[in-house]
């Protein structure tokens, strides 16, 4: 098939750094590409991956110097979409809603894959006008907030299988990896890993409009030896940070619409102890990948009982459920009936 992958320009394909969704969308094009469909991906130019690049803003904007206005950067990748849309069989979006209006009318094929929260104010207000937009879901939870919406499936994300080595050896340390905001628990980590008496170590970014918060929450409790502050991690020191752990804290406050670093982590051999909130239940495998848990006194007994899971368990699990040639497979059977659908429809009664 030829298809299409509009990414996010925030980030480069595959991100520096931090980027979950751009990351996503690396190891999806890599497997559609492996497995031998022709894919271009639209995205910032710094991006570097296995298919056709159109590079429709010449760097990431989060990285890039002078700032550009994002709504210039999304014109330009939505220009570039229209200008070449007939090239492809389907095209796959990456990029929330905001070329609904575009694609509805273009007459190809599409997608829409949201990676965040769907209970955003005016969000629904959006998808109602497009009754007929095909969205897929990262998790199911995550369609909660948004039913009217036309999703066609349900796709769990995925990461290489041989991306992470994993580690059968007990870690030494609780380890807490993601964004540095209040939703993302980082204050729980803290408090559960002192409850328990266990060494955190935090790998994380700093949000340009969160630092405040850290630096008045989060950095008098950073004392360099009980808790740690590691910074952000690109994907070997990840594997080092992650394999070494006894668990992964994921002690999130918000609808959580997949979490990839609970899946990073069983890559690795990991346990997660995760709070009972958004996607936890469908991603957890509770007494197996790790433990669900409904509050921070769980949370530490939960710790006392890591020796029960069996991290060679964690990680057959993630390889049963969760690599990036499943993804791609499954995303594959939507695209091809979508377009299945498109020529049915062009053939004359």
């Amino acid at each position: 098939m030829r298809i299409a992958q509009m990414a996010p320009l925030a980030e480069s394909v595959p991100p520096k750094l931090y980027g979950g969704t751009e990351r996503v969308v690396a190891w999806l094009i890599d497997e559609l590409v492996s497995l031998g469909h022709e894919v271009t991906l639209f995205a910032s130019g710094d991006s570097v991956v296995s298919a056709r690049l159109h590079a429709v803003w010449p760097r990431a904007l989060r990285l890039g110097r002078p700032r550009t206005d994002p709504m210039v950067a999304q014109a330009a990748l939505l220009e570039a979409v229209a200008r070449n849309a007939t090239e492809f069989d389907v095209i796959h979006a990456h990029i929330d809603w905001l070329h609904l209006p575009l694609l509805s009318r273009l007459g190809v094929p599409f997608l829409t894959t949201c990676h965040g929260r769907m209970d955003l104010p005016g969000f629904a207000d959006v998808v109602r006008h497009f009754p007929d937009a095909p969205f897929v879901s990262i998790s199911d939870n995550q369609r909660t907030p948004l039913h009217e919406a036309n999703w066609i499936g349900t796709i769990y994300h995925g990461l290489p299988a041989d991306l992470f080595r994993p580690s059968f050896e007990a870690g030494s340390y609780l380890a807490f990896l993601g964004r540095l905001t209040a939703e993302k628990g980082p204050e729980a980590a803290i408090r559960i890993a002192r409850a328990a008496k266990m060494p955190l170590r935090i790998a994380a970014k700093v949000p340009r409009g969160d630092r405040s918060y850290f630096k008045e929450q989060l950095e008098p409790q950073i004392d360099g030896e009980q808790v740690q502050l590691t910074g952000e991690v690109n994907d070997d020191a990840k594997r080092q940070f992650l394999a070494g752990a006894a668990a992964l804290l994921f002690p999130i406050d918000w609808p959580e619409p997949f979490g990839l670093v609970m899946i990073e982590a069983m890559a690795c051999g990991t346990p997660v102890i995760a709070f009972k909130s958004g996607s936890v239940p469908e991603v957890i495998d509770n007494g197996i990948t790790g433990f669900v848990v409904a509050d921070e006194a769980e949370a530490v007994e939960a710790i006392g009982r890591l020796s029960e899971l069996d991290r060679s368990q964690v990680r057959r699990h993630f390889e049963k459920r969760f690599t990036a040639r499943r993804m791609a497979q499954e995303y594959l059977r939507h695209y091809t009936a979508l377009a299945s659908n498109r020529a049915n429809e062009a053939i004359p009664a």
